[in-house]
């Protein structure tokens, strides 16, 4: 008889991950304590040692709830006694920019970065299911952030140090994870946080799914899940067409600005000109999470309605000025 059939969807998933990874390759499941991550930690611990790789365990302890530090102790027992080994938590100080979800998710995906290159991982993996990613295509949607927000989630990507980060569940709902959980004998700890109305992805997912699916019927979070894959295999593609103009488009420039030619970035078509503006202003210090598309809509004004405006200021102290027959990009004072 085999496992049940959560169990087994998970294992699924976890394997088809594990097997493009190099053998003997080091895993790492970042682990919460909630039924998601619990599963997948469960699944790794399972997969790696038959599929020739192995595997560990990390649990980022916020520091932002009493008790964290004990909660975390609980999730690293639970780890090591699944076989995740080495299993480990790391406290980090949530303080940066952009709201405290932005903080803590920065300051968490920077201890992972940091554990991955300390083990020598070859990925992290995440628990990510496909909830998750139809909140965060409704988060994009009320944000009107373009194709690239909508797009949702990747299963795969990497962060400024290179760690490659995967999330196999994205096409599992979390009545499966806890499903397996239930399955695996595993005990997943429900976080306050994930009911605190304070966090917009916390309505989301009570309030504005739950009346999308009574409206409009069951499968919303599914059909969102999907688009998002369509639309970011379009994304995609437009980016590497948006790359591939902004190399032909760069001029040479002293100190360090970034310097677009005006006469072939004002021929391009909106959707890749608009693009290049972006990963000009990125690369000139503007930081990607509070760079918006109305910061990019009034710098594409500097080229495309032009009417003698001096300049236009973006996050991070970063202007934009047109000048000589190309748009410059570099901080205050240097442009």
């Amino acid at each position: 008889m085999g496992p049940d059939p959560a169990v087994a969807a998970v294992r699924l998933a976890v394997r088809r991950v594990l097997e493009e990874l190099p053998e003997g390759a080091m895993v790492l499941a970042a682990c919460s304590g909630g039924a998601d991550s619990l599963a997948l930690a469960g699944a790794l611990a399972f997969e790696a040692p038959r599929a020739g790789r192995q595997a560990g365990g990390v649990t980022i302890d916020h520091g932002l709830q009493a008790g964290s530090g004990e909660r975390a102790d609980a999730v690293v027992r639970t780890m090591a006694d699944l076989g995740l080994d080495p299993s480990g938590s790391i406290a980090v100080t949530v303080d940066g920019t952009g709201g405290p979800e932005n903080a803590a998710r920065e300051a968490r995906y920077t201890a992972l970065d940091e554990a991955a290159e300390r083990l020598g991982a070859a990925a992290v993996l995440l628990g990510h299911t496909q909830g998750d990613q139809a909140e965060t295509v409704l988060l994009g949607l009320a944000r009107g952030s373009g194709t690239r927000s909508l797009s949702g989630m990747p299963a795969e990507f990497r962060r400024r140090s290179d760690v490659l980060y995967l999330r196999p569940l994205l096409e599992l709902d979390r009545a499966t994870t806890r499903r397996a959980c239930k399955a695996m004998g595993l005990d997943p700890w429900d976080d306050p946080h994930n009911v605190d109305p304070a966090y917009a992805r916390v309505r989301v997912r009570h309030e504005a799914l739950p009346v999308l699916e009574k409206t409009l019927g069951p499968g919303v979070a599914e059909a969102l899940a999907r688009t998002a894959k369509m639309l970011r295999e379009d994304a995609d593609y437009l980016e590497e067409v948006a790359a591939r103009a902004f190399t032909d488009l760069e001029a040479p420039d002293d100190g360090e600005r970034v310097a677009l030619r005006l006469d072939g970035l004002k021929e391009q078509p909106r959707a890749i000109r608009t693009r290049v503006l972006r990963m000009a202003a990125l690369k000139a210090g503007s930081p990607a999470g509070t760079l918006a598309a109305v910061h990019v809509d009034a710098v594409e004004r500097l080229v495309t309605a032009w009417r003698g405006q001096r300049h236009v200021d973006l996050p991070g102290g970063v202007r934009a000025v047109r000048r000589y027959g190309k748009l410059l990009l570099g901080r205050t004072g240097e442009v």
